[in-house]
């Protein structure tokens, strides 16, 4: 065994977001692809000799083999432990989980989130930094900025190392510790729920079905649901994860989670009903027959906090990304805590949870979290709201409708143009800059725009700008409307509508938010001409 240096070539479009780097399989196959970027983060990052790793993804196609390759690439390059999940598994909340717990200096995460998996489908890395959430923009800027000039890469000459049984292997001086992917994670719930209470609540005949997707929430949740809280067995569906999750879309929304959904609404509903994506960072919620918006679920947690052990004291502050509806400022509001407004990314939320400001924060897509880790946290959400409905004794709708009746009802729906031509996305966003003049001021309809801008945001705890976050219009009633380009995509462009109507009558909440939005929705798309320059009539998934 010896240690090897490669002489390579670097790639001019190894550029990672705030979700690490994200390209088709194929793409990672490529000679030296995965290696030149896994040198050039280990280059950037300053780790000091003999430092610890944590490393596992969600096991989708090609996870195993570049896990392979990660570990004997940590042990040329000065690494002196590297704890790995069993088979190559670790959800991306319990990385963060890991690398808080054994204070690692940092942890690899290989995943493609949401998007589908197979040899011709997504595949993602990022690193994860000693805090346990996403790298620092300069962090990701450093790395492809190396990526560009890369000549070589250093890797250990060895067998694979045995992934599928704890226990510990040497690649030379460095140690590889294969840990439970599933304990460590499931132990921190038990410290902040109250698991006896929701054991009684299962135990009284309340019926829940968690869909795992086929994604790597599997054994977390038949560990934590069934196995320690006691729901019956097939509580939990397509609980096994695949490398191609099934042949499915690994995204907890109503179109993607369709079984679930059909379940949810069927003549046989459970009480509860849950999902979560790709890597276990993202939730849905359902209640029987009854949809909760991510918005409206981050609210709800918010306002029901203290029901849960780990929150008995309450909560420093809220933050919510700007595409995020404005419920849980009306929670923050009345429990005189701040609530912050944010670009989408999780590191955003980090460094306000690491300075102390605020201890929940949501994405409206479909991700919610808490201080407990630094990455959004979808089996988590789950244990909360079984939490709520413990201590409530209240169906999902009821609990909701509630809610609206104490804070009003922010109507929310979110269109999403998936894989559009790059260039008609980035085209209704150069219009829509081109019309705030004109905008602002004008009657649309019931409507009347306030102001319009491009979203800017200073951090408020290292000072950071963050500029062209997302188009908003703002109507004098509080109304809004979001235009966004998603970065989670691997083809194509995403962009995003994100429309919120607020509605404090109560005779009114039982509207339907297709039929409440309906106008602001034929607004939306008339001011962008995006049916025009984009060549879509209809969104690809509604939400």
């Amino acid at each position: 065994m010896s240690i090897r240096t490669v002489s390579s070539q670097p790639f001019s479009d190894q550029k990672p977001g705030t979700s690490g780097l994200r390209k088709k399989v194929p793409v990672f196959q490529q000679p030296h692809y995965l290696e030149n970027f896994v040198q050039s983060i280990f280059d950037s990052i300053a780790a000091p000799h003999g430092a610890t790793l944590a490393l596992g993804g969600d096991g989708r196609f090609y996870n195993r083999t570049a896990i392979q390759t990660i570990l004997k690439m940590a042990a040329a390059n000065g690494f002196g432990k590297v704890m790995v999940g069993r088979g190559g598994i670790l959800s991306t909340p319990a990385a963060s989980c890991v690398i808080r717990k054994y204070k690692t200096f940092g942890g690899i995460i290989l995943s493609a989130s949401h998007n589908p998996g197979g040899p011709k489908e997504d595949f993602g890395i990022k690193f994860n930094s000693s805090n346990g959430g996403p790298a620092t923009e300069t962090v990701t800027e450093a790395i492809f900025t190396r990526s560009k000039s890369i000549t070589g890469y250093r890797i250990f000459d060895a067998a694979d190392v045995q992934l599928d049984t704890p226990g510990t292997a040497t690649l030379g001086e460095m140690r590889v510790e294969v840990i439970d992917p599933v304990n460590d994670y499931a132990e921190l719930m038990e410290s902040l729920f109250d698991f006896a209470a929701i054991r009684d609540l299962l135990k009284g005949g309340f019926r829940i079905k968690f869909d795992a997707m086929h994604a790597v929430n599997g054994p977390y949740a038949k560990e934590i649901l069934e196995a320690r809280l006691g729901a019956p067995t097939g509580s939990v569906m397509n609980a096994i994860p695949l490398e191609d999750f099934g042949g499915g879309h690994p995204d907890p929304n109503l179109t993607y989670a369709h079984d679930l959904v059909e379940i949810v609404y069927g003549p046989s509903a459970p009480d509860f009903g849950a999902a979560s994506d790709g890597d276990g960072d993202r939730n849905m919620i359902l209640g029987r027959q009854f949809f909760v918006t991510p918005s409206d679920s981050l609210a709800v947690i918010a306002a029901n906090a203290t029901l849960a052990p780990g929150y008995r004291q309450g909560l420093a502050g809220i933050a919510r990304s700007m595409p995020t509806s404005a419920a849980a400022d009306r929670v923050a509001l009345a429990l005189h805590i701040p609530c912050f407004e944010t670009p989408t990314g999780w590191k955003f939320f980090g460094n306000l949870m690491d300075a102390g400001k605020v201890t929940l924060c949501g994405e409206e897509s479909f991700g919610t979290g808490s201080s407990h880790v630094r990455e959004k946290d979808g089996l988590w959400a789950v244990l909360f709201w079984l939490n709520i409905l413990a201590v409530r004794k209240q169906s999902v709708e009821t609990i909701v409708r509630e809610h609206w009746a104490s804070y009003g009802r922010n109507f929310y729906s979110r269109y999403d143009y998936e894989a559009i031509p790059t260039e008609g996305a980035n085209g209704v966003m150069q219009h829509l800059r081109g019309c705030f003049a004109t905008l602002a001021g004008k009657k649309l309809g019931k409507y009347t725009v306030q102001t319009c801008d491009d979203f800017s945001y200073t951090d408020p705890v290292d000072g950071s700008v963050s500029r062209n976050q997302g188009i908003r219009i703002l109507f004098s009633d509080g109304s809004r409307i979001i235009f966004r380009l998603s970065g989670t995509g691997t083809e194509g462009a995403t962009l995003r509508v994100y429309l919120e109507a607020y509605e404090a009558d109560v005779s009114r909440h039982h509207l339907d938010a297709q039929e409440a939005l309906h106008e602001l929705i034929e607004i939306a798309l008339n001011i962008s001409e995006l049916r025009t320059r984009t060549g879509r009539d209809q969104p690809t998934v509604i939400t």
